[in-house]
């Protein structure tokens, strides 16, 4: 399958281009930074094409979506979360999910791409319900302006028109992978509040060719 990952160079974009070009898949990892974050070779069966390009560009979104069969997108802010929720300072735009997403459906719609896969946060919609107190205070406090745009991603996601699917994960590590899969829900229920990205990468690449997935909010904790 042809991939498009928007957002590949950092955190779950990086395992989750990995992950994709372990299983196979022609991958397209798109970033502000994707042709250094990948200038060495990632192992695998499948095949890597680093492309640079900022997902609040239409065009270079465009231009990138042509000719794939899926999209997974998975943008966020790596600047210190304090610093983006009370200081508004941060070296990405505090909209990118929403808006980079936005540029995304755009276009595949005009591209016929059908697939989609995005990323989001655990605690929106009713999985809000399956949040202790401390972390509703630290997503009201400490990460509320990422918070609010990852709800309006979701919208555009689910607006699309598109065979998409929305994973909501936990609190993510750096852990390696030890051989348990992630714990994947589609009733906002949760197991505990920490997940590896490595983990959660495996629930991207299998959610991309499972037509149950379409049309579902996952929620992925371990």
């Amino acid at each position: 399958m042809d991939v498009l990952v928007v957002g590949a160079t950092r955190g779950s974009g990086l395992a989750i281009t990995r992950e994709l070009v372990a299983a196979g898949h022609r991958v397209t990892a798109f970033g502000r930074t994707a042709s250094t974050a990948f200038a060495a070779p990632v192992p695998g069966p499948g095949s890597l094409r680093p492309v640079d390009g900022d997902a609040l560009d239409p065009e270079a979104v465009a231009k990138a979506v042509a000719g794939q069969d899926a999209v997974v997108v998975t943008l966020g802010i790596s600047d210190n979360p304090l610093t983006v929720q009370w200081l508004r300072r941060s070296s990405t735009a505090p909209d990118v999910r929403s808006r980079g997403t936005a540029n995304v459906v755009r276009a595949m719609r005009e591209t016929g791409a059908r697939r989609l896969v995005v990323q989001s946060t655990y605690g929106l919609g009713d999985s809000w319900a399956h949040l202790d107190l401390t972390w509703k205070l630290v997503f009201r406090f400490v990460i509320g302006r990422q918070f609010t745009d990852s709800g309006r991603q979701e919208a555009v996601v689910r607006a699309s028109g598109l065979d998409w699917t929305l994973v909501r994960p936990v609190s993510l590590t750096d852990d390696a992978v030890t051989g348990e899969p992630a714990h994947v829900t589609t009733d906002d229920t949760r197991r505990g509040l920490k997940v590896s990205r490595a983990q959660l990468a495996q629930v991207h690449a299998a959610s991309l060719a499972d037509p149950a997935a379409v049309g579902a909010t996952l929620s992925v904790s371990a």
